[in-house]
């Protein structure tokens, strides 16, 4: 898998975007919230921690773009290591290796008292919240609480892929910046530079990744590449030997297997979905339909503990169900 958000530093999501941010910031008119928007994957996300180190005061690197900054920077390291004093990310826990539903109030309520101090080692305190959308009701009313109070020398970056689902009292109170979808061919030269795989299989990445740029070094990783050759195949055949189902289900055990399990998962949706988009309209709806039940699957699977193999068993009776419907 690719790497996390704070720690891309040649990754530049999105030219204008940054320069906005930066004239903003010269001109000493930085708005006190911003609210990155676009679809998941689009590099919102390392745009905040690139953001967030210029605010904090690395030094300037523009060979890494408008808001570029060098990894060996004290400051840099401060924000790898995930303890500068005077920045803080809200996203969703992580506990007995299972991810939270939600972004609890608890949590946002922890951001009153952080602004409520002044910058222990740099000009600006920042909070980074990936993703406003995870903050659960309650907690998206404390955050409004301190919208409505902006935090002297205190700037707020919120990351959204659905700002509809925000409130609206939310979004008034942010400046917005829009992050679009990746074109093919600056994908592919994304993923040739970064892994330096030949432009046939570069190309054929970019295409699969919809336009996202984290998608699209998430399939360059061997791992997630092998398990979208795995789930094509099994969405284009007309029949799925059981047997290697077991197999690839018999590594799926401990932490590492999880992993392995969401990442086949998340391919085979994504297999689906292509597969729906592709068909005619009676069929295109059978496989739109498979699409929605298999998008619950990973959640309900964590949220009830069910057992992976299984769950795999059930989604590929699905999909062979899915198939004979439509005289596959």
């Amino acid at each position: 898998m690719s790497d996390h958000p704070r720690d891309r530093f040649d990754l530049i999501p999105h030219a204008d975007a940054e320069a906005a941010f930066v004239e903003a910031l010269d001109r000493g008119r930085l708005h006190h919230a911003w609210l990155l928007c676009g679809v998941e994957g689009t590099g919102k996300a390392s745009f905040a921690f690139r953001a967030a180190r210029r605010l904090l005061g690395a030094a300037p690197d523009p060979a890494r773009g408008p808001l570029g900054t060098r990894p060996d920077d004290p400051v840099s390291q401060l924000v790898t290591a995930q303890s500068h004093p005077d920045l803080m990310v809200l996203e969703r826990l992580v506990e007995g290796g299972k991810t939270k539903k939600s972004i609890s109030v608890d949590q946002a309520r922890e951001l009153p008292e952080f602004f409520s101090k002044s910058p222990s080692r740099a000009k600006f305190r920042v909070a980074i919240i990936d993703a406003a959308d995870d903050l659960n009701i309650n907690a998206a009313n404390a955050l409004l609480k301190v919208l409505e109070e902006p935090p002297e020398r205190g700037v707020l970056l919120l990351v959204t892929h659905a700002p509809g689902r925000l409130l609206a009292t939310i979004r008034s109170r942010c400046r917005r910046l829009a992050f679009p979808v990746w074109t093919v061919p600056a994908l592919e030269t994304l993923v040739r530079n970064r892994t330096g795989l030949d432009p046939e299989e570069a190309g054929r990445i970019a295409r699969l990744a919809n336009g996202s740029p984290g998608a699209a070094l998430d399939l360059a990783s061997g791992s997630t590449l092998e398990a979208d050759r795995q789930a094509h195949e099994w969405v284009a055949a007309a029949s799925v030997d059981r047997a290697e189902v077991l197999a690839v289900a018999d590594r799926f055990r401990g932490a590492e297997g999880q992993v392995r399990f969401e990442v086949l998962m998340e391919r085979l949706i994504a297999a689906v979905k292509t597969r729906a988009l592709s068909e005619g309209v009676g069929q295109g709806a059978r496989w739109a339909e498979l699409w929605t039940r298999l998008s619950e699957l990973p959640d309900r699977t964590a949220g009830l503990n069910l057992d992976r193999g299984d769950v795999l068993a059930g989604a590929m009776a699905d999909l062979a169900r899915t198939k004979a419907a439509g005289g596959c």
